[in-house]
């Protein structure tokens, strides 16, 4: 099974899991199974890794450095576009109104900061997709305060791009699932190998940039 495909079996058994709930405490937006994340150094041409996804996925633009990096997101979101694909820009709210993204990411650094000060972002682009960057469970509650649709909550499993950083583990991760206030995406270290362990998590689904970035995320379209 491919990785998209074990995040469309989480976003699946999520769904069925709270169809039991009172309407007023579903969310409503219909969240993408799949997320790629670009990176600078991990993936630094990202148009095939993107041209790539199932539709229906999402893509998280994190070129902060680059220097093309305002074309490079116009080329992303032209073949987001075309592959019906959602876009997301990090940490740039003009940069996603310039490239007519479809949402935007907070790193956890910047969500902390918003949270600070009446955060108007949600109010002026109502169809935005908000995703927010957690590594605790301060910060899945911050999400919700901050209006945000999802939650990336990482590290799951080790990760190269964070070797120092202590992996969650399926049993923590599901755990503070359970507790956040807005759904979870799994993120670190998450591939198709070790996908299963978090069955039965309650994650909206999968993000990530390695395991996707080699092809594991295609799955047909």
């Amino acid at each position: 099974m491919t990785l998209a495909e074990q995040a469309i079996h989480l976003k699946l058994r999520r769904r069925r899991s709270r169809r039991g709930l009172k309407s007023g405490q579903r969310r409503r937006r219909d969240l993408p199974p799949l997320i790629l994340m670009t990176d600078e150094v991990r993936l630094a041409n990202p148009e095939a890794a993107v041209g790539a996804l199932p539709r229906g996925s999402a893509v998280i633009f994190r070129h902060y450095r680059a220097n093309d990096r305002r074309a490079i997101a116009r080329r992303l979101a032209g073949i987001c576009r075309r592959r019906g694909l959602k876009l997301l820009i990090a940490g740039d709210v003009r940069l996603a109104i310039e490239v007519g993204a479809q949402g935007l990411h907070l790193p956890e650094y910047l969500a902390r900061r918003l949270a600070c000060h009446r955060w108007g972002r949600r109010g002026s682009r109502p169809g935005w997709l908000i995703t927010v960057a957690a590594h605790s469970l301060p910060a899945l509650q911050r999400a919700r305060r901050l209006g945000a649709d999802a939650v990336l909550l990482a590290p799951v499993f080790a990760t190269a791009s964070h070797p120092d950083a202590r992996p969650l583990g399926p049993l923590r991760f599901s755990a503070w699932a359970g507790q956040s206030p807005v759904p979870v995406y799994a993120l670190g270290g998450v591939t198709a190998a070790n996908a299963g362990r978090l069955a039965g998590s309650g994650a909206a689904g999968i993000a990530g940039i390695a395991g996707l970035a080699g092809g594991e995320g295609r799955r047909g379209g």
